[in-house]
């Protein structure tokens, strides 16, 4: 017993000294490049089509908290004061990832006619940043100040949110769409390369049931160095098990590509899973639905899963 418990000491530390180095290796380096939508590969029509900036121009917004996470980072199409109500995606950080270090991808969400809210939060896992974001989207929608512009109000549907997060921010999605107060509210979720490894999860104290998931949910995991290690084929295929059966739930691999790429080299299937869950689109609903679903296809993946209800 004590040399398997070594063992196991030994495995822990080591997956805690690699998420270090990462932490290091992101801090120093922008998460996303600017021109991303025009240098990521893609294997199929639609999966092109919703990588492409959409067809909004993109104003941005912030506001100083007193949270830890230091601010709001609020992207929208620039004619909102034009259009009716728009959806959301929140955005919750990986490790060493906070907002001002991937603004190319809320822009591009924004371009496709969304709002999107990220923060400087750094310990993201739990989801309080994320609900933090709900309710302070909420206030925006609501109130009116005398005498003070607010851009915002009137013009948030907040019966289509959706969230996504990468690395400890999908650990984040799922406590954010379970555990917090507001964890009805979200009608569809992205996680990017996390989830399911237990073992990780129970030496840093992040702890989540996703048993409790009941939100559209689509899971994406690179094969190329970390993630292998970090989100094992096993543990993503369980977590996909664990979700209920009631919920339309997605899981695919990228290949070749590493942790870090995949916070937005799965962003052309991420924006048609938003658009498809958020704005009803049924062209973007094709490359999850049916039999010829395109993601089941695109030699970009393997290890394909669907379950649409």
């Amino acid at each position: 017993m004590k040399k398997v418990l070594k063992v196991i000491g030994i495995v822990v530390l080591a997956v805690i000294v690699l998420i270090a180095v990462l932490l290091f290796w992101l801090s120093k380096r922008p998460s996303v490049p600017e021109k991303y939508t025009e240098q990521v590969p893609t294997g199929g029509g639609l999966e092109a089509k919703y990588l492409a900036m959409g067809t909004h121009e993109v104003s941005y917004f912030e506001s100083a908290t007193l949270n830890s996470f230091q601010k709001y980072e609020i992207y929208y199409p620039s004619d909102i004061d034009q259009s009716r109500p728009l959806p959301v995606v929140v955005f919750v950080n990986g490790t060493g990832v906070k907002g001002s270090k991937y603004p190319a991808l809320q822009k591009h969400m924004a371009s496709w006619g969304f709002i999107t809210i990220a923060t400087e939060e750094e310990y993201a896992w739990n989801g309080f940043s994320a609900e933090m974001c709900v309710r302070y989207l909420t206030v925006l929608n609501r109130y009116q100040e005398d005498g003070k512009e607010n851009i915002f109000y009137g013009r948030i549907d907040l019966e289509n949110i959706g969230i996504t997060g990468h690395s400890q921010g999908g650990t984040g999605v799922i406590n954010a769409i379970t555990d917090q107060r507001h964890a009805d509210i979200y009608k569809a979720a992205v996680i990017l390369s996390s989830g399911g490894n237990k073992l990780l999860s129970q030496a840093l104290m992040w702890d989540y049931d996703e048993t409790k998931i009941h939100a559209p949910v689509m899971m994406m995991a690179a094969t190329g160095d970390a993630d292998v290690g970090l989100v094992p084929l096993e543990d993503l295929q369980a977590l996909f098990q664990h979700i209920p059966d009631d919920v339309t739930k997605v899981m695919a691999r990228r290949k070749d590509i590493g942790h870090g790429e995949m916070l937005y080299y799965g962003d052309g299937y991420v924006t048609a899973w938003f658009m498809w869950h958020l704005q009803g689109d049924v062209e973007a609903a094709k490359a999850f639905v049916g039999n010829n679903a395109e993601i089941l296809t695109n030699p970009f993946y393997q290890d394909q899963q669907i379950a649409v209800k």
